[in-house]
């Protein structure tokens, strides 16, 4: 399991500027399984700021929740650059949230390839109306619970400079 703790701080920072600033977030999860949102949700007054989580692990989750067309996925993949800025813009579209983070990406220890290796993610976050940062990031074979704690990392400063 992955030990969220060393984050908490990071996501409290992340709830407290939020909240001060009166933005809402929304989160789209595929590789992370919702431990962003879950993260995000440890902090006390966290509802007044985190709007919704999409948990889209699976293809039909990201067309159906988020609306990431069939032939994006068929062209490019789960784990891909347009793939992680469909998800964050669904998600925008379908919540309230004024900030968004998605992360897609393979934590392993299986599943990987030679052109999308395990520790693979790719990563899109932004606020609405703005254009959305990606980031692809190369974690490595570090472990499961070691990518997707890099990951939520990750997410955390895209969420911080979306602000």
């Amino acid at each position: 399991m992955t030990d969220l703790a060393p984050l908490l701080p990071a996501a409290e920072a992340l709830i407290r500027r939020a909240a001060a600033a009166g933005l809402m977030i929304a989160t789209a999860e595929s590789c992370t399984g919702g431990l962003i949102a879950g993260l995000l949700t440890e902090i006390a007054g966290s509802s007044a700021v985190v709007e919704r989580g999409f948990v889209t692990y699976s293809n039909e989750a990201k067309m159906e929740l988020i609306d990431v067309p069939p032939g994006l996925l068929a062209q490019f993949g789960a784990v891909s650059r347009e793939t992680a800025l469909a998800m964050a813009e669904g998600a925008l579209a379908h919540s309230r949230a004024d900030l968004v983070v998605a992360v897609t990406g393979i934590a392993g220890p299986g599943g990987g390839s030679a052109a999308k290796p395990v520790g693979l993610v790719h990563l899109a976050a932004g606020r609405r109306g703005a254009p959305l940062e990606h980031r692809e990031m190369h974690y490595g074979a570090i472990g499961r619970s070691a990518v997707r704690l890099a990951t939520i990392r990750t997410a955390l400063e895209m969420f911080e400079a979306a602000f």
